[in-house]
């Protein structure tokens, strides 16, 4: 009896020894390995009022995190990756605290205008991780992103310079902030680097989600002889597409363009005018939300956190750039050649894109 007693004994420590020895590993402060992390890494967002349907800045961030899951063999869904979407800003607080509460690991807010809620939500569940794109929240279990969108759209800049014949651009903002100032800026240095005779037409709709509104607009716009526009305004900017593909399937002969954002939306352009087929989106100032995306989720995986840190993606970065241009526009070949060496200059940091309209009233392009 003792000698069965005395074995029990022992292999009672040996268990709790390996016990012990398995807590211990699993609490330390390592940062588990990628296999591991994979097994366990989660991650939502939360999209702006736009919808991942918004061809544009939701899209993009959806389409990131969709390929982020699929190249580590994830399943959308709790456990996996997903998203919950916002149908107005009252809902933004709301779904960053359902997907923190879910378990997720990392939580984007999708946009500027999350940042407050962020912030909060944040300092409510510090053992969550969350990233806010277009702006700055110091927190430490905040990540922020920016974007230099004042490169890419200095490129659209460059190619709608070197299209009009009118030598009379517009410019659609969705609402006034200091990213689509950015744009704005951007894109002005860009026409008068490649066209110093032209002129831009400014004009905010004050919404990143009424398409209407950025038709009317570019009606407007249009008929006072702008014949290329730019919209940075989210699904606001959808109007302008079927403004100019209005006016192209009505007059096939009159050169209308326009300019799509964030994602390459040459797909909007594609009308029927005069019994052919045509695209009137010359090309896309790309914002690549979902390299940022891809990016910061695999960094986070992987136990690189950067918390209470920004981190900014411009031209050299693949943070942002320019969509093929359509070879429907005659000034095609002269405006890849222009782009090339624009972009050159800009990654080298020979160029420095204006990004605020202060900057741009003293830009003298080199």
């Amino acid at each position: 009896m003792k000698k069965r007693n005395f074995g029990l004994a022992i292999s009672l420590v040996l268990a709790a020894g390996t016990l012990l020895g398995a807590c211990g590993k699993t609490n330390n402060n390592t940062a588990p390995t990628n296999k591991d992390n994979k097994k366990s890494f989660s991650v939502g967002m939360v999209t702006d009022v736009g919808g991942i349907d918004d061809k544009s800045f939701n899209q993009s961030a959806w389409q990131g995190l969709q390929e982020f899951g699929k190249d580590n063999n994830m399943q959308k869904g709790k456990g996996g990756y997903d998203y919950l979407q916002s149908q107005s800003d009252a809902d933004y607080a709301t779904n960053l605290n359902t997907l923190a509460h879910q378990g997720f690991n990392l939580v984007y807010g999708i946009g500027f205008m999350m940042s407050k809620d962020v912030d909060k939500i944040a300092k409510q569940i510090p053992s969550t991780k969350f990233a806010i794109v277009d702006d700055v929240v110091n927190e430490p279990n905040v990540a922020s992103i920016l974007f230099k969108e004042n490169e890419g759209s200095f490129l659209a800049g460059v190619a709608a310079g070197l299209t009009t014949k009118s030598n009379k651009i517009g410019f659609i903002g969705g609402m006034e902030s200091a990213v689509i100032e950015r744009f704005e800026s951007g894109f002005v240095a860009g026409v008068k680097a490649s066209n110093p005779k032209a002129t831009v037409d400014i004009q905010y709709a004050a919404s990143f989600t009424d398409a209407a509104k950025g038709q009317a607009i570019a009606s407007r716009m249009y008929s006072s002889g702008d014949d290329v526009v730019f919209a940075a305004a989210g699904a606001t900017g959808n109007g302008l597409f079927k403004e100019a593909r209005d006016r192209k399937a009505k007059n096939p002969s009159q050169a209308i363009w326009a300019i799509g954002v964030d994602s390459d939306q040459s797909a909007e352009g594609v009308v029927t005018a005069g019994g052919k087929q045509t695209n009137i989106v010359i090309t896309s100032s790309m914002k690549r939300v979902d390299n940022a995306v891809k990016d910061l989720s695999t960094k986070t995986m992987n136990g690189q956190f950067p918390g209470g840190k920004t981190t900014t993606y411009g031209l050299a970065e693949d943070g942002v750039g320019l969509a093929p241009i359509n070879p429907d526009d005659p000034a095609k070949a002269a405006i890849e050649k222009a782009v090339s060496d624009w972009s050159a200059k800009i990654k080298s940091g020979s160029l420095k894109v204006p990004s605020t309209r202060k900057e741009l009233a003293t830009f003298k392009a080199q």
